[in-house]
């Protein structure tokens, strides 16, 4: 069986934010993927039975780097 190499880091309300997380970890060296159950995209968010939230991954082996910046990026 195939181990995950992606491991979750956060998830949060709105793609905006997601994608604002996004850029500042892959500006400091962490890729990331990015996964949303939605309805589609659209200006005004749908946030209905966890439709909307987006859950951000990130490598296994970088795990501990991304949860300080997102500590970091929080403040």
């Amino acid at each position: 069986m195939d181990e995950m190499k992606y491991e979750l880091l956060t998830e949060l309300n709105s793609r905006m934010q997601a994608d604002l997380l996004e850029s500042f970890l892959e500006a400091n060296g962490v890729d990331v993927e990015l996964f949303q159950e939605s309805v589609g995209h659209s200006i005004y968010p749908v946030n209905v039975d966890m439709l909307g939230r987006v859950q951000v991954f990130v490598p296994k082996e970088k795990i501990q780097k991304a949860k300080e910046l997102l500590e970091y990026f929080e403040t």
